[in-house]
């Protein structure tokens, strides 16, 4: 594995690509026109997207392709064919969040390199041993990670010879990437799929709070780099598809000078906090300082310093960066045509010209020959040796030496953008879809033993969170112990499997890969949770393939998207307040302490809507508003094995009667929502 660091770019349009390759990044990152997580950028099509590659390639920068969002069952086959024309124009690696895709192109364009996108939710480092076994080369970290955990993330990486990549610039989602459904639920608009609208941007409010609490400050590490190259990161990610050339150029540069010079500019530093910033930035998350000085919000005086600090950022990319050495060689003989050779670390060419006249009056010199070779202009070449051999007496003009050199600039172009990868046309086949009409079973997921009644006839299985102390004697009744999706040790998860393994639990239910792995470790079964983001009959093929015996779905998905095939029991979660976001900043700290709130609480928005938020173990989460109800729906639900009631805050004799109303397929007798399973998302 290179030692070598890399300052990786956002590109949303042409004119970024620019801006970021001439300021110095050493990649950059950019969309399609389609399954990209930022669908609002302007993004390239496949004539835009080999344009791109061949800019980057000759000037010595690798370009990623974003794939980074959640694929449903009718999309599998266009989103591979993307991923396959990109490795056919020569596209360096594709960025994924979805496991079906991973899995599929693992198997048919294993020569692909598979970078695991931020949506994967990987803040522990047991999920590296379940990315590796499926073939990432890199893993693209959680932003809320402390120096602390980031080492001990980077140390797993070395062990296993895998790649880390990590945010350094940027929005702060204050939900860790892909478990946030905000978006989804209140709009049908997934940031999942790419379309997040930023309804954490609006004022959500924690009691005693900033009146924003869901909106974070943008984070900015540019001035830690050395730092995060001592733990082992390799790849310094900037955020920003969705932000001006200006803002890329100005990230960048300070970038490039932090890892080059080992210090930022002053005056360019204040420059890039205006040219885009909420209220200033924060290192919070690194440097594990939570809490209120991290939230702030895009103020009128943030865009006034913006609008001045744009003209001076200009001058940054104006100019093409020499970042390709040369050796240039001619020979100019009597009688033999002229000979110009261009070479750099890996390609020679050379070009032929007409054979010198003899002088009749000055003889051309040598310093005149070098003069002209070396006028590289408005390419990325400087040259780094310069050999002439000139014969004396000999006249050569100006516009003959610079027609030899801009051809053998354009010859060394070709070479350096040439796609060097065996053309892949593969395909692959989406099963279609048999209907076998079934009767789904009842599970009841319950947050306390206070909750669960004494009459569980009809409920197949119990799920019960691993937090919470479990002391009942249920016989008859399967256990599954759920696993927060938000792990801050994972010695602590393991520890408390094996209590729950004591009290006769032979099932986990995972939100997250290292979960997975830690409770496969314990000797438990794996059921799938909605974190997995289980969304086509691949990624559940997948799970299965890691070990898993059922899957939730994720609940971003309409009925008629979940029509897919497995022989694995799939289910769905069919009644309750579900989890919106996943925090490691708990919002309602900023109005009082943990020792106060309990662990629950309230955020309320704009509207005066209550959105609950609970404690897990150290992450916290805020709750749907309103409970999904799908009791009188029940015909619709024949495509699954299982559905899930989600209890929260529902006292016993409420839980008996919503488990009586889900056997009896009753109408919603309190305000309810049928979610995203009637309309699905954009």
């Amino acid at each position: 594995m290179s030692n070598k660091c890399e300052i990786l770019a956002p590109v949303g349009s042409l004119e970024m690509l620019e801006s970021a390759v001439r300021c110095g990044a050493d990649a950059v990152y950019l969309g399609a026109k389609e399954f990209s997580a930022r669908q609002n950028a302007e993004n390239f099509s496949l004539e835009e997207l080999k344009n791109a590659i061949d800019y980057c390639h000759i000037r010595n920068v690798k370009v990623y392709l974003t794939l980074n969002i959640l694929i449903k069952e009718n999309e599998l086959e266009s989103a591979f064919k993307l991923a396959q024309s990109a490795f056919n124009l020569g596209i360096d690696a594709v960025i994924i969040e979805d496991l079906g895709l991973a899995h599929i192109l693992r198997e048919k364009i294993p020569e692909l390199p598979l970078h695991a996108s931020t949506q994967m939710s990987v803040h522990t480092p047991e999920a590296l041993t379940i990315l590796k076994e499926m073939g990432f080369k890199r893993v693209v970290v959680a932003r809320e990670l402390s120096k602390t955990e980031l080492t001990a993330i980077c140390e797993k990486a070395k062990e296993l010879d895998i790649e880390i990549e990590a945010f350094v610039h940027g929005a702060l989602c204050m939900s860790v990437s892909g478990q946030c459904q905000l978006s989804a639920f209140l709009g049908a608009r997934s940031g999942n799929r790419g379309l997040c609208a930023g309804p954490c941007r609006l004022p959500f409010k924690a009691e005693m709070g900033t009146g924003y609490d869901l909106s974070l400050k943008d984070l900015s590490l540019l001035d830690r780099l050395y730092e995060l190259k001592e733990i082992g990161v390799k790849s310094f990610k900037i955020e920003g598809r969705m932000k001006r050339p200006e803002y890329v150029a100005a990230a960048v540069t300070c970038a490039r000078q932090g890892i080059d010079k080992g210090y930022i500019d002053l005056n360019l530093a204040e420059t890039l906090k205006n040219v885009f910033s909420r209220q200033g930035f924060t290192s919070g998350y690194f440097d594990n300082n939570l809490g209120r000085d991290m939230f702030g919000i895009r103020t009128k005086d943030d865009v006034v310093s913006a609008n001045s600090a744009f003209p001076l950022l200009h001058e940054l990319y104006r100019n093409e960066r020499k970042s390709v050495a040369l050796n240039i060689k001619a020979e100019i003989k009597e009688n033999q045509p002229i000979c110009v050779v261009f070479s750099d670390e890996k390609n020679e060419v050379s070009v032929l010209g007409d054979v010198p006249q003899k002088s009749i009056n000055k003889p051309t010199s040598r310093e005149d020959i070098i003069k002209n070779l070396t006028k590289l202009g408005n390419t990325p070449y400087f040259a780094e040796n310069t050999e002439v051999l000139l014969e004396s007496g000999l006249f050569v003009s100006a516009k003959t030496v610079n027609d030899l050199r801009r051809q053998a600039t354009y010859k060394l172009d070709l070479f350096r953008s040439k796609v060097n990868v065996t053309f892949n046309d593969e395909k692959i086949e989406v099963a279609d879809y048999i209907y076998e009409s079934k009767e789904p079973k009842i599970i009841c997921r319950f947050e306390n033993e206070e909750q669960i009644p004494s009459d569980l006839s009809g409920v197949s299985a119990l799920i019960f969170p691993l937090e919470n102390d479990f002391n009942l004697n249920l016989d008859g009744i399967t256990k599954i112990v759920d696993i927060p999706r938000g792990i801050l040790s994972e010695e602590a998860i393991a520890k408390r499997l094996k209590t729950f393994k004591d009290k006769g639990f032979e099932i986990a239910l995972c939100g997250n890969l290292s979960a997975v792995e830690i409770a496969k470790r314990q000797g438990f079964k794996i059921m799938a949770d909605s974190g997995l983001n289980i969304f086509n009959s691949f990624s559940l093929k997948k799970a299965k393939e890691l070990g898993c015996v059922a899957a939730t779905l994720s609940y971003e998905l309409s009925l008629n998207e979940a029509k897919f095939n497995c022989d694995m029991p799939k289910g769905i979660v069919s009644y309750g307040k579900l989890p919106l976001m996943l925090f490691k900043n708990c919002p309602l700290k900023n109005g009082h302490s943990c020792e106060k709130c309990e662990k629950k609480g309230y955020l309320t928005d704009r509207l005066g809507i209550k959105f609950p938020v609970r404690c897990r173990m150290g992450y916290s989460e805020m709750l749907n508003s309103v409970p999904i109800w799908l009791a009188d729906k029940q015909k619709n639900l024949g495509n699954f094995d299982y559905q899930v009631l989600y209890f929260t805050d529902e006292a016993s004799q409420r839980v008996e009667e919503i488990i009586t109303a889900y056997k009896e397929e009753k109408v919603a007798d309190v305000k309810y929502t049928r979610g995203l399973y009637l309309k699905g998302t954009i």
